[in-house]
């Protein structure tokens, strides 16, 4: 994804500094560290503009949540977003999915949500999906044992895919729907900026929550 860099991005990511982690390190492998509180933690996996973080943390003020972006001209907006809801229960780092085990204890994280990934449509370059058995490995590692992933996509190519790799890794497959906005499930979803632009356009959202094989 190409993002048009933003006009003094460091000065607007400074004035977003309560909720902005500039280094995750500093939590010591324990993500409560992050918070005031001992509520459970929730990640976001590449965060965009932060519709869906807003969102889904105003539906759940108990529950901490950490939006990452390995793209810091794309966490700029989601960080002005969140300072501008006023909410409490959100930070934001610029980091890579790569490094969660490195930064946080096993069985630490509660649920970690996957929004229209990068489907990354070649198979040579299927190991960067953030849904390949590697970065599968990576999150069974750092959720706790009742963990989920849930994960949201209109690439269908990437949803078989991901479907495949979540029965191979013995994930527990539930509330999966081709067609998430004609579905059960829509009552309680939070629309991305993305979701938002693409449904309208007539694309159907796949959706699917796995659980932490034991």
């Amino acid at each position: 994804m190409r993002v048009k860099k933003k006009k003094h991005g460091a000065e607007r990511m400074a004035a977003c500094g309560d909720i902005v982690i500039s280094d995750l390190k500093i939590a010591e492998k324990n993500p409560k560290n992050l918070f005031p509180n001992d509520n459970e933690v929730r990640i976001e996996i590449g965060c965009g503009k932060g519709d869906f973080i807003v969102g889904t943390a105003e539906k759940n003020p108990d529950v901490n949540f950490l939006a990452i972006e390995r793209v810091h001209d794309v966490l700029v907006m989601a960080a002005e977003k969140i300072k501008a809801s006023g909410l409490t229960n959100v930070k934001v780092c610029c980091c890579d999915a790569k490094e969660l085990t490195e930064l946080f204890d096993a069985k630490s994280i509660d649920r970690i949500y996957l929004n229209f990934s990068d489907p990354w449509p070649k198979s040579r370059h299927e190991k960067r999906r953030l849904t390949h058995r590697n970065f599968l490995e990576i999150y069974k590692t750092i959720l706790k044992d009742d963990g989920e992933i849930h994960f949201k996509t209109d690439n269908r190519g990437l949803f078989d895919f991901s479907l495949e790799e979540f029965k191979e890794m013995n994930w527990m497959l539930d509330k999966l729907t081709f067609d998430l906005h004609n579905s059960e499930y829509m009552e309680n979803n939070v629309m991305t900026e993305y979701e938002r632009r693409f449904s309208g356009l007539g694309f159907s959202i796949n959706r699917v929550e796995a659980k932490k094989p034991l």
